[in-house]
């Protein structure tokens, strides 16, 4: 069984050179092998049909919940094991002491993280009040959607929904906000729908953790819901899955949580389901 992922929106992707991996391990056992080097990808999305099965054929509602049956199964880590987990899922391929940071695309010290004013700390792309579940293990450590990011402008992102325009952000070239949105740099804006839409899935009120979903408005406030979708949408096909972004999700899988974001491995079902 093959699912593909060349859509005609998506053929771009077929350009990405793709490193082969040894075949990863079920859900929940850590493999020996040694995760990709920062900067190469793992193997081809083909190669995880056996762990999407469950998926084949379905579309909208019905594939939703298939995935979130095939990714609920994870390893959970603590919200201090979240520190030197970023440490290697955002190690800067071309500086192996260093984190990209998300927002900011800035190279720095994995050494610099804490609370300091040009420290990095650990953004929760799914804002943690979008839902109520704060720094608990689950939703608030989960590696999918964590990423480096400098203190200020963690904090200046806040909670809001995403969407577009605003005033520029010190510290993160490219990125925008306002009163209630902000709009991240165009070559993370993929990866920030990606990281939306895999909390929608993975979360659907089971666990003991709110409903997670999508809508097309700002402004949700503590509510369990982000927005926009529709932008998100056009996000995730102007800016398909790097190197980058595969090999973050592979080490996940490999030696964290031992589940993968499916909007990685095809992001065309992105459109299938929203």
């Amino acid at each position: 069984m093959r699912i593909s992922r060349l859509t005609p929106w998506a053929a771009g992707l077929a350009a990405v050179a793709l490193v082969a991996v040894p075949a990863a391990a079920s859900a929940g056992q850590q493999v020996a092998a040694a995760p990709p080097a920062p900067g190469t990808a793992p193997a081809a999305a083909d190669a995880y049909d056996a762990y999407y099965a469950p998926a084949e054929g379905k579309t909208g509602a019905a594939l939703k919940a298939a995935l979130h049956d095939v990714v609920k199964t994870q390893s959970r880590i603590s919200y201090d094991g979240v520190w030197n987990a970023l440490k290697a899922t955002d190690e800067d391929p071309a500086n192996p002491n260093n984190v990209i940071l998300l927002y900011s695309g800035r190279s720095q010290s994995k050494s610099s993280n804490g609370g300091g004013a040009n420290d990095w700390n650990r953004e929760h792309v799914w804002a943690k009040s979008h839902g109520g579940f704060g720094t608990a293990t689950g939703p608030g450590t989960d590696l999918h959607h964590l990423r480096p990011e400098d203190v200020s402008v963690n904090s200046t992102r806040g909670n809001k929904d995403f969407d577009m325009g605003g005033s520029p952000v010190s510290e993160a070239p490219g990125s925008l906000t306002d009163a209630d949105s902000f709009e991240p740099r165009d070559a993370v804006k993929g990866d920030v729908a990606r990281m939306l839409l895999y909390m929608a899935v993975r979360y659907d009120g089971g666990d003991g953790f709110a409903d997670l979903e999508m809508n097309d408005r700002v402004n949700n406030g503590s509510a369990p819901l982000f927005g926009r979708i529709s932008l998100l949408k056009q996000w995730n096909r102007m800016d398909p899955p790097d190197a980058f972004e595969q090999r973050r999700n592979q080490l996940i899988f490999d030696v964290y949580q031992h589940n993968r974001n499916p909007f990685i491995d095809h992001p065309e079902w992105v459109d299938s389901i929203w």
